[in-house]
């Protein structure tokens, strides 16, 4: 009912032990090259063709389901280019043998990397789109597949090949489609046997081992939604062994079971993010790599952050108070290692003979703003050196007094600390990003500067709260320059750099983090660097203009000042826009005024465009299995305008609904809404009717939605689900609608307290 994961290291697993494989059902759509159909017909080639030097020639034996496949194929077939003397399938006397040569077929298998005789399924296969897996894995379980067992002892959907790596990579495909699968290998065992011959006649032949790939419980639902079968046969004995189960059937764990390890050698890796979800899909298993806290194998991560906004006394530094907390956090870090429940014994022996603490900081920009010293100047660049160095030493010297207390940490003799004073904690500070503990100690996030100096927080019915750093409006009532348009101007914009007569020093007092130089971000960060045991971790922020060379020069002056490692973030370069500063309310209208070239009211609400007097289009008609669905798509000159979709001569009820989906998708396209996100709302909606197996309309908005998708496909056109990023918008909280900030691969909102992570 229930299952307890932890990261362990790939060299490090042991046969027997379980892994777990990403689970992509959620995430079944992705762009690449080649169509649906071009799958299809090289699925077919694979399974039952053959390769020429001149052209690729598909066969299709006489059985109940063979009309099925011949009809998809040859639909397939008339997308691509052919001679004008291009037949179709050709029956072949006496053989009970349909035949269909294709040339264009031919240079598309060598385009992926096959050559006569050699159909391998290649890694650029592989590469292509979501469509092109779904129409080869139909083509090649068309030709080759089959459905198997009863519900007494288990059904099954299988696919028998002799080449193990053909089957490995089918596997990893149904995989990425969110269908698991199981391969048994030498379920036949190589040997010899008398098999007929090209003229009939009996004849001895060699048998190669053959292996069998398994699709078993609910991943039997998922490939008939997803992938299915044009052969009516398969299809329609699927559909009743799935209907025969009385509940629910198994679900998929997306587990596996390590065989073996074998070395490789060494290959380049490369560190990446997918925020959110902090792992990637390598190869079907479930990995990440993570370097802000550099560990031994099985160490843990033991971390804590002393708020400096609170270490200040009548304007200065309280040393005396600074040391206190430092000692008592050092003792409480310990007190965490033995108090801890380590979830493997490996990880609490490593833990325990090391011993590693990591005391940091926060609220490092309220401390510099309260002290009047500008976060990008050589004057907070020393004292940040100054700080962290006490906050190390004093940290040592307190995991010293620990050491005679209660003993060294056991791994001490082995250490470069062998030599000196006994310590308890191998390691001692660590910086760490504190996006959630910085909100709830209100201050600063770790050694950042202040994001914003205002923020807005939408709550109950819409209204704003206007939230001012608190230091900033103090200082501004200090100098008798705190005013309600002052007030209005910032929350507006979020800093102060546009207010013209704005005093320089507190401009510069107050910078944010889009205002501090990308080389004042890394010398900061190399300042806490030169004191800091393990690493610190900290974000560059650039604006979107930034260039390939000014990312580089970031890398190279982090690693000429020492830093273990940095992070750059390009303000707009990916789905999750940093921090909305301020309002910004007539900035995103605009930005989707320019993209969408839509207009909006007189309160900046979209407003959809205005129909003109002609439109030109196109209608599909949708076989539904309940009649014709006829969608009429028109366009005007800037792009897709509306849908009608009517159902033959059907009125009441059906008439009704398929007006308001036309109805509802024109408005949304008029309203500038990328069709492709539409298409992936209509598709695979079903309907309780029974439909056509070989169309796979499973209800009108689905016919809606693949007739949109077919028109897209006609023009010329696969656009991709485009993010908000893509439309150049910035999303905001899901929670309270305030700013969104990226901070280390997490995306947190500080008005609220939304986190992604």
């Amino acid at each position: 009912y229930g299952m307890t994961t932890e990261w362990a290291r790939a060299g490090d697993l042991k046969p027997g032990e379980s892994i777990l494989l990403n689970d992509h059902r959620k995430n079944q759509q992705w762009e690449g090259p080649r169509s649906r159909e071009e799958g299809y017909l090289l699925g077919l080639l694979v399974g039952d063709g053959t390769l020429k030097k001149d052209k690729a020639v598909l066969s299709v034996w006489d059985h109940e389901g063979g009309e099925g496949i011949m009809e998809q194929a040859l639909m397939a077939a008339r997308s691509l280019p052919h001679r004008s003397d291009f037949k179709g399938w050709i029956p072949v006397k006496g053989r009970g043998e349909h035949r269909m040569a294709l040339g264009a077929l031919r240079r598309l298998a060598i385009e992926i990397g096959m050559a006569p005789g050699r159909k391998e399924l290649t890694p650029e296969l592989e590469k292509c789109s979501s469509d092109f897996y779904r129409g080869f894995l139909r083509g090649f379980f068309d030709a080759d597949g089959s459905v198997q067992g009863h519900h007494q002892k288990g059904v099954s959907i299988r696919l028998a090949q002799s080449d193990l790596e053909r089957l490995e990579t089918v596997q990893r495909m149904l995989l990425r489609l969110g269908i698991a699968s199981r391969i048994y290998k030498n379920r036949r065992e190589e040997g010899s046997s008398v098999l007929p011959d090209s003229k009939g006649e009996p004849k001895q032949y060699h048998i190669k081992p053959q292996h069998e790939l398994i699709i078993s419980v609910d991943n039997m639902e998922v490939f008939a939604r997803v992938v299915g079968f044009s052969d009516p046969e398969k299809s329609a004995k699927l559909e009743a062994r799935l209907k025969g189960y009385g509940r629910s059937l198994n679900r998929e764990r997306f587990v596996a079971t390590v065989e073996s390890l074998e070395p490789q050698g060494l290959e380049d890796v490369y560190d990446l993010q997918v925020p959110g979800a902090n792992r990637f899909d390598a190869n079907g298993l479930m990995v990440h790599n993570c370097g802000e806290q550099p560990l031994l194998p099985y160490e843990s991560c033991n971390l804590g952050s002393i708020n400096l906004s609170n270490m200040l006394k009548g304007g200065k530094v309280d040393w005396e108070h600074l040391k206190d907390v430092v000692h008592l956090s050092v003792r409480f870090l310990d007190d965490v290692i033995d108090m801890n429940r380590y979830p493997l014994e490996e990880i609490s022996e490593m833990t325990l003979a090391n011993r590693k603490i990591g005391l940091g900081v926060m609220g490092w920009a309220d401390m510099l703003i309260q002290l009047g010293i500008p976060y990008e100047s050589p004057k907070a660049y020393r004292f940040a050196k100054k700080l962290m160095k006490f906050v190390q030493v004093e940290g040592r010297k307190a995991s010293q007094a620990l050491a005679a207390e209660k003993g060294a940490f056991p791994n001490f003799e082995n250490s470069i600390f062998k030599d000196g004073k006994p310590i308890r904690n191998a390691t001692v500070t660590t910086i760490a990003p504190t996006g959630t503990i910085s909100m709830i100690a209100d201050c600063s996030s770790g050694v950042e500067p202040i994001y914003s100096i205002a923020y807005v927080k939408r709550v109950m019915d819409d209204d704003e709260l206007h939230y001012v750093h608190p230091h900033f409006k103090q200082t501004c009532e200090e100098r008798g320059i705190w005013t309600e348009e002052l007030e209005k101007a910032v929350v507006e914009d979020g800093n102060v750099s546009g207010i013209p007569g704005f005093p320089a020093d507190l401009r510069e007092l107050f910078g944010t983090a889009h205002e501090i130089s990308p080389e004042g971000h890394v010398r900061m960060q190399a300042a806490f660097q030169e004191h800091t045991d393990n690493a610190v971790s900290k974000t560059v922020n650039l604006n979107n203009e930034a260039t390939e060379e000014d990312i580089a020069s970031v890398y190279q002056l982090s690693y000429e000042l020492g830093c273990k490692g940095i992070t750059v973030y390009r303000d707009g370069c990916r789905g999750a826009q940093v921090l909305e500063s301020g309002s910004k309310k007539a900035e995103s209208t605009a930005l989707q005024t320019k993209l969408f070239d839509v207009e909006v009211d007189e309160n900046g609400k979209l407003r959809p465009r205005s129909r003109p007097l002609v439109t030109e289009g196109a209608t599909h008609r949708m076989n539904t299995g309940c009649g014709y669905l006829y969608v009429t798509i028109n366009e005007d000159d800037r792009g897709l305008f509306e849908i009608f979709a009517r159902m033959g001569k059907a009125g009441g009820c059906t008439a009704s609904q398929t007006e308001a989906i036309g109805r509802l998708i024109s408005l949304a396209l008029r309203s500038g809404v990328d069709p492709t996100a539409i298409v992936g709302q209509l598709k695979g909606i079903r309907c309780p009717e029974p439909m056509l197996a070989k169309e796979k309309i499973y209800s009108c908005p689905d016919a809606v939605g693949k007739a949109l998708e077919k028109h897209l496909e006609m023009r010329g056109q696969r656009p991709r689900e485009m993010s908000k990023l893509d439309r150049g918008l910035r999303p905001e909280c899901p929670e309270c609608g305030g700013p969104i900030e990226f901070v280390e691969g997490c995306l947190v909102c500080r008005s609220c307290g939304f986190t992604k992570c």
